[in-house]
């Protein structure tokens, strides 16, 4: 098991011949295990945020490759359990598995990280049988990002959205140009939702930055808005001319 630290400012994580590693944070910490294309993406964003990162991969040049990134990278194997003691990793209220290519070692990971009793555990799943069977474990939440990601650029090719979110089952926010039935007058006025079901929530002009739409904002061509609703409403508001 090699480990890999970030600089001195993670004191606590010290090793001493025969210690057990202390926990990289308190608080604000968060183990990623897997650190393919998505692990290590997720990992970044959350170094990016302030949050410290211990991530554990079983391939050595990943783990080459991010020292310095993170704050913590090892490599293991987190279907040992011995090993993800070693690290501390129970002493964690967060975890993310990103595995994706062993389903196997997925699930095996999965199964520890519960018996540890981690307050919150993100899992990715690759099929829906494999997310099946971590949502049947008891994983907190359940992603499946290339499944995700092929909706959302699916909505983006059939439709005159800059950017789609699905906030939740059948409702979205949408990223838009105005059409010309919001501009003019002030929103108030337009009766957007009564008429289209959608809200807007907010708008950007220029290089300002986002501003939370009023009822009396008047959008100008230009414009760049924020629509909510549900996904068929929203896509239709974005069609109409």
């Amino acid at each position: 098991m090699s480990i890999h630290r970030k600089g001195p400012s993670l004191a606590k994580s010290r090793m001493f011949p025969g210690a057990r590693p202390a926990r990289i944070a308190e608080a604000d910490s968060v183990v990623v295990i897997g650190l393919g294309r998505f692990g290590c993406a997720l990992a970044g964003e959350l170094m990016k945020s302030g949050t410290e990162v211990l991530g554990i991969d079983t391939d050595e040049e990943i783990v080459q490759s991010l020292n310095g990134v993170l704050s913590q990278v090892v490599r293991a194997d987190a279907t040992k359990e011995e090993a993800l003691r070693q690290l501390a990793v129970p002493e964690f209220d967060r975890a993310v598995i990103a595995i994706g290519s062993d389903i196997q070692a997925s699930i095996l990971t999965a199964s520890l990280l519960l018996k540890f009793k981690i307050p919150v555990v993100w899992a990715k799943a690759v099929t829906d049988p494999h997310g099946q069977i971590l949502n049947q474990l008891g994983i907190h939440h359940v992603v499946y990002p290339e499944k995700d990601m092929g909706r959302r650029v699916a909505h983006l090719v059939r439709g005159a959205a800059l950017d789609f979110i699905e906030v939740d089952q059948d409702y979205v926010l949408v990223k838009m140009a105005p059409n010309a039935l919001v501009l003019g007058r002030p929103l108030g006025e337009m009766r957007v939702r009564a008429k289209y079901g959608v809200t807007i929530t907010a708008y950007k002009r220029g290089d300002a930055g986002w501003v939370n739409a009023q009822l009396d904002t008047v959008l100008e061509p230009e414009d760049t808005i924020l629509v909510a609703g549900r996904t068929a409403d929203a896509e239709g508001f974005g069609q109409m001319l």
